[in-house]
């Protein structure tokens, strides 16, 4: 596996491309109107790892709001707009790091113009943005439906307008609700441009099944060495996507964060009340700041071995388990003490 190298560029201090790491984003959901609870959410949403944030701008009051928002936040902003070209400018006054906004949408040449001649100004780039969900009427009877040439066809005019501008500091994203019409999207863009791409299942839906159609098709694509930028997009609260995004990135090997736990699923030779403990370590655990794999093995058959390799682990066995640490074996553990045991550990390390 090796990442299809993009050019690199910055979202506020946030590399994109290139040879940076895979960065995770998420948008807040919350009125931005509401400036206090966009602001909380934000928080939350940087204390889970998150890298760039994106926010809707649906009118006036929402850019007027975001300038506070900006001011009250440490992580890159990204105003996501749609037609209003007035609302993007109000919002580059206002300190934001990127814009999601598709030029072929906001009307006549010479606003795109004044845009693109703001966002020069202050290198800000700009996200196209295509959704299976809202492509150009022609483009839809050409080919009939969302297809993922349809698709590219789409990013190809956006990037068109911006490039006969003199403007590249873009990036690209290419999505559907659709699995296999949005892995055929990236690739066949990624054979064309070398613009940095944000990548994406749209509109997944709720977990566990959004989850598991995030985790498909970028992994796929990820495992393919496409995507520079990355959004899981669930009917969740926002944490939960930059949750999933790491578990992804972290599954193929690709950026670590938080705590791994690696589990058996049980069995008939469990002896121990596995599901129980490991239900009770990861609430416990939440709150450490570690970047660790631990191993909570139900029995003596994959438990040791899975547990050396980890940087602290249990090996279950009849009420009682094996305490490794760093691959070897620290102490035998009653039941009763082995969660405790667990958590003591992680935490000196």
């Amino acid at each position: 596996m090796s990442q299809t190298r993009t050019r690199k560029i910055y979202v506020g201090t946030v590399a994109v491309g290139g040879d940076a790491p895979i960065s995770v984003q998420s948008m807040t959901k919350t009125p931005t109107t509401d400036v206090q609870a966009t602001v909380n959410q934000i928080a939350a949403l940087k204390e889970a790892g998150c890298d760039i944030i994106r926010i809707a701008v649906l009118n006036d009051d929402a850019a007027e709001a975001l300038s506070k928002i900006k001011r009250s936040v440490s992580i890159p902003i990204i105003a996501d707009i749609h037609f209003d070209w007035k609302l993007a400018l109000k919002s580059i006054a206002g300190g934001v790091d990127g814009l999601r906004i598709n030029p072929g949408n906001i009307g006549a040449l010479w606003k795109v113009k004044e845009l693109v001649n703001a966002c020069k100004d202050k290198g800000i780039p700009i996200r196209i943005g295509v959704n299976a969900g809202s492509l150009q009427k022609d483009i839809l009877m050409s080919y009939g439906h969302p297809t993922p040439e349809a698709i590219v066809e789409s990013a190809r005019r956006h990037i068109e307008i911006l490039e006969e501008m003199d403007f590249n500091l873009i990036k690209v994203s290419l999505k559907a609700s659709n699995v296999p019409s949005t892995v055929e999207a990236y690739r066949a863009f990624s054979r064309q441009y070398d613009y940095p791409l944000h990548i994406g299942v749209s509109e997944a839906g709720p977990p566990p099944s959004g989850i598991i159609k995030s985790a498909v098709g970028l992994g796929i694509l990820l495992y393919e060495g496409i995507g520079d930028t990355m959004r899981v997009s669930l009917t969740a609260q926002p944490e939960e996507e930059v949750k999933t995004a790491y578990s992804i990135l972290r599954s193929i090997g690709l950026r670590a964060h938080g705590i791994d736990i690696i589990s058996c699923p049980t069995c008939g030779r469990t002896r121990i009340d596995l599901i129980n403990l490991v239900k009770e370590a990861e609430e416990r655990l939440r709150p450490l700041k570690k970047t660790i794999t631990v191993a909570i093995m139900g029995c003596e058959v994959n438990g040791p071995g899975e547990a050396k390799e980890a940087d602290v682990g249990i090996a279950g066995g009849n009420g009682v388990g094996l305490l490794f640490k760093k691959g070897v074996v620290v102490k035998k553990v009653m039941e009763s003490e082995l969660l405790d045991c667990l958590v003591e550990t992680i935490s000196t390390l």
